[in-house]
């Protein structure tokens, strides 16, 4: 799949007015994203394609899974799978 953006894959926007159309195209082109503007005034705005390009998702990090031989996490100083794993 194509990443967000990139040529294959443009970003999608619609402004109502041309005002819009140049702000929203200059941040574009400062990135060097490429994108596909619609100008539809009895629309309403939608930049979500944009705002993704902006405020990229940040990786979930998931916590480190409990062995059965580390220690417990509950501070006994046992091992786990003698103590809370059971």
């Amino acid at each position: 799949m194509a990443k967000l953006g990139t040529e294959k894959k443009p970003a999608v926007v619609r402004v109502q007015n041309e005002e819009r159309f140049v702000e929203v195209a200059s941040i574009f082109e400062k990135h060097g994203w490429h994108y596909i503007v619609g100008l539809e005034p009895d629309k309403t705005e939608d930049i979500t394609d944009l705002e993704k390009l902006l405020n990229p998702p940040k990786p979930v990090v998931s916590e480190k899974k409990v062995g059965r031989n580390d220690p417990c996490t509950c501070g006994s100083g046992k091992k786990y799978k003698k103590c809370c794993g059971r």
